[in-house]
């Protein structure tokens, strides 16, 4: 999957940043808003993209736009929690709460 084009874009909508390969649907986190922080609860990965580090773009991608939104993180789903636990440049952005 090294020439594939990945991309992860908020789905407000649907209370979800959506990871793409090449255009197609490869996973989600799906989220809720609450004041000031964003509390994600599921992530899924298509089988067919696992071990190919789309799911770790889906993080990095989410992560990215809500530290740019100025909010910060509960990480209820353990993709997510696993994901700020190994990226120190993430521990910022995680809620106490």
């Amino acid at each position: 999957m090294t020439d594939e084009q990945i991309t992860v874009r908020d789905n407000a909508d649907a209370s979800r940043y959506e990871v793409l390969v090449d255009g197609d649907p490869a996973g989600f986190a799906g989220y809720r808003v609450e004041p000031g922080r964003i509390v994600f609860t599921h992530t899924h990965v298509d089988p067919d993209y696992e071990g190919h580090g789309v799911g770790g773009a889906l993080a990095h991608g989410a992560l990215d736009d809500v530290r740019a939104r100025g909010l910060s993180v509960i990480a209820r789903c353990p993709f997510i929690a696993g994901y700020v636990s190994r990226h120190t440049e993430y521990h910022d952005l995680i809620d106490s709460a």
